[in-house]
């Protein structure tokens, strides 16, 4: 499923950041832009860095889909380990690293890394034999920073491949502080809460132009993507992991009756003229809005809530105050019972193409608590890592996601779509969501339809 690419892009452009590393010369420079750093003298202390080796004149190859401002942050956040371990590593991040590390894999040109946005494209790269498994320093660190749940999405037939070095929470409502206090409204706990909120949103403030709700799906050709998500959150709601886990794996059909039930959920609110789509238009506006365009009726007062994930925040207009205190903020999309908490996440997975030693102590790095918390420091992003200090992200939102998904207590699930085979999680189920949501057709026929296109 091509949405973290997508959705990473659009971040990027909102913010006017289309920076491009300078492309280098070294086995990848057929994936597109990319950067290099390290290799060169340490003028520092080294001496956290030991552990890993010295390989002075070794260079060890990246490839991902991270680019512009975050590949620049990226090379900054190993530039120390490089210059103290001799490596030098050269990264090479591109749009369209889904189709052409096939291209590289099959001709012989694999990086020696790689960053996957798919847990099921990694899969698919260990089912055909390219990867390498994790071991020595790299399996250590992985198993002694990561939680079962955030590992198993990198664990293929019970070997660890990949490990996910950065991640996002899906389960998230934004809304704007200053209007919930205006109007004496509290942060909902339970969905019941929730919904009797919106109801009394409805009741103080519905009209044509202000709604309880607002929400997009349009993203170009990833439109549909933002309405699987949210039937994703209602599946753990409603049906709960376990059937969550058997309809990711089609052990249960795709239109279950417990699915069809979830997807009533989401309709709800998604499908209801009462509830949405504030300052945009009628329900059916939900298909043919940009997907980060209902943050901005948030921020205007024309809609109270709309669920959108973390990395919402990098989509909002420069100098928007992202605090508890702030223009807007976010609160976590409750469960049916207070305490429950069913997270929907995505992430990044590195895994080795190699076993060199080299690669291997890159990959290790990469899965610790110093190399989560020097990242997390430039900022952007934040890390699943059990070692990562939540007082290390670089805002309050990135906070609040950091410390939900270190929460002991969550019941951590990956991005449905993203696991599903790709004419499925990135075709069928993007268009039928879209239809769905369009008023085209209900709930039944929709998940039916997609059923009919599993292979």
């Amino acid at each position: 499923m091509r949405t973290k690419s997508v959705q990473r892009s659009g971040a990027v452009a909102a913010g006017g950041l289309a920076l491009v590393l300078a492309v280098s010369g070294c086995a990848g420079d057929d994936l597109g832009g990319g950067g290099g750093g390290g290799g060169g003298d340490a003028t520092g202390d080294c001496s956290a860095y030991e552990s890993y080796g010295t390989f002075e004149g070794e260079t060890v190859v990246i490839s991902s889909t991270i680019e512009g401002v975050e590949g620049e942050q990226l090379a900054q956040s190993w530039q120390e380990f490089a210059d103290c371990t001799g490596i030098t590593i050269e990264h090479n991040g591109t749009n369209s690293f889904e189709s052409q590390i096939f291209v590289q894999v099959e001709g012989g040109n694999a990086p020696d890394l790689a960053i996957f946005p798919q847990p099921g494209l990694l899969a698919r790269m260990v089912e055909d034999g390219h990867l390498a498994p994790a071991e020595g320093g790299f399996l250590e660190a992985a198993e002694a920073n990561y939680s079962e749940d955030w590992l198993s999405y990198g664990n293929v037939d019970g070997t660890q491949y990949g490990v996910p070095i950065q991640g996002s929470a899906k389960s998230f409502v934004w809304y704007k502080p200053s209007l919930f206090e205006e109007n004496g409204y509290e942060i909902p706990t339970t969905w019941d809460e929730m919904m009797d909120l919106t109801d009394q949103i409805s009741a103080d403030h519905g009209s044509d132009t202000v709604k309880p709700w607002c929400y997009g799906i349009e993203s170009g050709d990833a439109t549909g993507w933002p309405a699987t998500d949210f039937l994703e959150d209602m599946v753990l709601r409603e049906a709960g992991p376990e059937a969550y886990d058997q309809w990711v794996n089609h052990e249960i059909p795709f239109d279950d009756p417990q699915i069809v039930a979830s997807l009533d959920r989401a309709g709800s609110i998604l499908q209801n003229e009462d509830y949405v789509n504030g300052g945009i238009g009628d329900a059916r506006s939900v298909a043919s809005t940009a997907w980060a365009d209902p943050g901005l009726q948030v921020l205007d007062g024309n809609c109270f809530m709309f669920r959108a994930p973390s990395f919402y925040e990098a989509q909002m207009p420069e100098g928007t105050d992202v605090s508890p205190d702030g223009d807007i903020f976010a609160f976590y999309l409750p469960a049916d019972s207070a305490d429950d908490t069913p997270l929907l996440i995505a992430g990044d997975y590195l895994a080795a193409f190699n076993n060199d030693e080299a690669t291997q102590a890159v990959a290790a790095y990469f899965a610790s608590p110093e190399w989560a918390n020097t990242r997390m420091e430039i900022g952007g992003m934040v890390s699943p890592n059990s070692g990562a200090l939540p007082e290390n992200a670089s805002s309050d939102a990135l906070r609040l996601t950091i410390e939900m998904m270190q929460d002991e207590g969550a019941v951590v699930r990956f991005d449905a779509s993203d696991l599903m085979p790709s004419q499925v999680g990135a075709g069928s189920f993007w268009s039928e969501m879209t239809a769905w949501i369009d008023g085209q057709q209900g709930s039944e026929e929709t998940l039916s339809n997609v059923e009919s296109t599993w292979p």
